[in-house]
């Protein structure tokens, strides 16, 4: 039986001189090379924060036994600094409040004579079966009167309703108004023909508020 080959281990002169020539040569790094500590400072600077540590020491220490109330005097002074900015804040707000409703409250009232002579006119046309144009005339008549007395309450997109809803207007305005509103839209919008019984509720709302004291 032949035996196989015998297994030797490797010549390292050669390694060895390679590993020796690549060490030898200046160029390659093989120390890792760390940043150069930074100089001291000079003796000026010692001297200065030995003055300023000795001359504030006594006023660290007595921070440091009032801390407490301190702590609580900031937190009252924050609140107060959160409290001036809100009125700062509010203040334009709250006056304008106060002077709205300082004010007196002026409802709106037709004038007696218009009124008598609006319920004539409105009259002449009902009793020719043109309820919904007497009715129409009764509000767009009143919203001018409104425009003239009061012309801040009313811009272009001013719906009826929202003109029925005015503090401007007292109880009985607004109920007034309320009812012949609702008869001219349904009149307007749903097209349905007011008939004699939705103009007298009609007439009878503008009135009882424009001749009865409303």
């Amino acid at each position: 039986m032949t035996a196989g080959p015998v297994l030797t281990a490797p010549r390292r002169e050669g390694f060895d001189a390679a590993y020796e020539q690549v060490r030898g040569d200046g160029g390659i790094q093989f120390v890792p090379q760390f940043a150069k500590a930074p100089d001291p400072p000079p003796g000026w600077w010692k001297d200065v924060q030995r003055w300023l540590g000795e001359t504030l020491r006594p006023l660290a220490e007595m921070l440091e036994s009032i801390w407490p109330w301190l702590e609580k005097l900031l937190l009252v002074a924050l609140l107060a600094g959160v409290l001036v900015m809100l009125w700062v804040i509010l203040a334009p707000y709250l006056a304008d409040w106060r002077e709205r409703r300082s004010e007196p409250r002026e409802h709106w009232i037709p004038d007696r004579e218009k009124a008598r002579a609006l319920l004539e006119e409105a009259d002449r046309l009902a009793a020719q079966g043109r309820f919904d144009e007497a009715a129409h005339l009764l509000l767009y008549r009143s919203i001018e009167d409104i425009a003239e007395k009061r012309p801040d309450l009313l811009r272009p997109s001013t719906t009826t309703r929202e003109i029925g809803a005015f503090d401007a207007l007292s109880q009985r305005a607004r109920q007034a108004f309320g009812v012949i509103a609702s008869h001219v839209e349904a009149s307007f919008f749903a097209r349905r023909p007011l008939d004699r019984s939705a103009w007298d509720s009609s007439r009878e709302a503008y009135r009882a508020f424009a001749l009865d004291g409303g």
